[in-house]
């Protein structure tokens, strides 16, 4: 990839003209972005290969990740004029980054790119002047990030424990949590401490493969302890880096970690907690649920899985139970055998029962269509949208994406 100086502040500030021209071509932008997202992407790869391994395979065959693309540039368009929301807004994409390892030299790619994309679905409709707005937008956009990554970088490296780019990490120790879902316990290679992470942040992880390097995302599914991280990865029978995690790795190999990420942490207050999880969604949940008890809160910690062998963690989330027998209620939903509270699938009824009555906060993860029924349902419920907290193990999209 070439090494490419990125922009200064000074060439960010759009024209009066340029500003008009975003404005009135945005409508157009928009309508054509799923076209311009689909097209960048096989586009990006063939120019610049080596920007293939940050990005998982699955979810460009899915569309997730064009739709998410989409999404953010679309947001940043939107709120632009007001730093502050747009700042939040973009705090899931600085998340991801941050957990890629993402430079200031990549994003001059991605804008090449992005605009050849823009130029070829557009046509002769793209004119030198909107050409040329559009391109100082990305570049706005662009600074922005960086500034907001290199602060969360900075913040890292800084911590006791902390450092930046890749470290290596070895496997210390491993356990079967279930039929599909094995935990790996990673401590530094270089024998020094370990910074904190957030209780629900997830870590990055680079892997060599038959010489194709990878990124990964795997929650933490431990709190914190200075010393190792412990990330729980379900088997996927066609996920190439989760098959290399149970049927390759070992103890004593190596793998290489960014820096912890994710906005899915717990909220301050006292309010009771309702955390439901489904299937592997349970990695981030667990460790939410001991900060929560740990503070003295009411947790309802509701699990939905197929049968008891797919069940995972039931030892430790019985061993907090016999610690805060007052504090902890735990609620099995298997869709299959009799070895659970409930036989079935997680519905509304089971919510309205199990929901806390005093204005609670909800905490879910799952996969996609269970996250968008376990949201309707919270909605229908009465519980407000800035009480309802979830994550998307991918690409982030709307709930009621199709």
């Amino acid at each position: 990839m070439p090494i490419i100086i990125p922009p200064t502040k000074e060439t960010l500030m759009l024209t009066s003209q340029q500003e008009q021209l975003i404005e009135a071509t945005a409508p157009v932008v928009a309508e054509h972005l799923d076209a311009i997202t689909q097209r960048f992407y096989p586009l990006m790869f063939k120019r610049y290969p080596d920007v293939t391994s940050l990005f998982n395979q699955a979810h460009q065959q899915s569309g997730a990740q064009q739709r998410a693309l989409a999404g953010a540039v679309l947001a940043y368009v939107q709120l632009r004029q007001d730093p502050a929301r747009a700042r939040g807004v973009l705090a899931t994409v600085v998340e991801k980054h941050v957990s890629l390892g993402i430079q200031p030299d990549q994003y001059p790619v991605v804008g090449e790119c992005l605009m050849a994309a823009i130029g070829e679905v557009l046509g002769d409709a793209l004119t030198p002047e909107i050409a040329e707005a559009w391109s100082a937008l990305y570049e706005e956009l662009a600074e922005l990030l960086i500034e907001l990554e290199e602060q969360r970088y900075q913040a890292f490296a800084q911590q006791s424990g902390g450092w930046r780019g890749l470290r290596s990490f070895r496997i210390a120790a491993t356990r079967q949590e279930s039929a599909v879902i094995r935990s790996f316990v990673l401590e530094p290679e270089d024998g020094g401490p370990v910074a904190d992470h957030e209780p629900g942040q997830y870590i990055g992880v680079r892997l060599g493969i038959e010489g194709e390097t990878l990124h990964r995302h795997y929650s933490l599914s431990d709190l914190p302890n200075g010393r190792t991280y412990r990330i729980s990865i379900k088997r996927e029978p066609e996920g190439r880096a989760s098959r290399h995690f149970h049927d390759v790795l070992n103890v004593g190999d190596s793998v290489d970690l960014l820096p912890p990420a994710g906005e899915l942490t717990l909220q301050g207050g006292n309010e009771p907690l309702l955390l439901i999880s489904g299937g592997v969604g349970q990695t981030p949940i667990l460790p939410l649920a001991r900060q929560a008890l740990a503070e003295g809160r009411q947790v309802v910690y509701l699990h939905a899985a197929i049968d008891a062998e797919h069940h995972a963690f039931r030892q430790e989330v019985a061993a907090m139970r016999e610690v805060h027998p007052s504090k902890l209620k735990v609620v099995a939903i298997h869709e299959h055998g009799d070895d659970a509270d409930h036989c079935g699938r997680l519905d509304r009824e089971l919510l309205r029962h199990y929901l806390p009555a005093s204005n609670p906060r909800c905490y879910f993860v799952g996969p996609q269509g269970f996250m968008s029924a376990v949201n309707q349902a919270l909605a229908e419920l009465g519980v407000e949208e800035d009480r309802r907290h979830f994550e998307h193990f991918g690409p982030a999209r709307p709930l009621d994406a199709a």
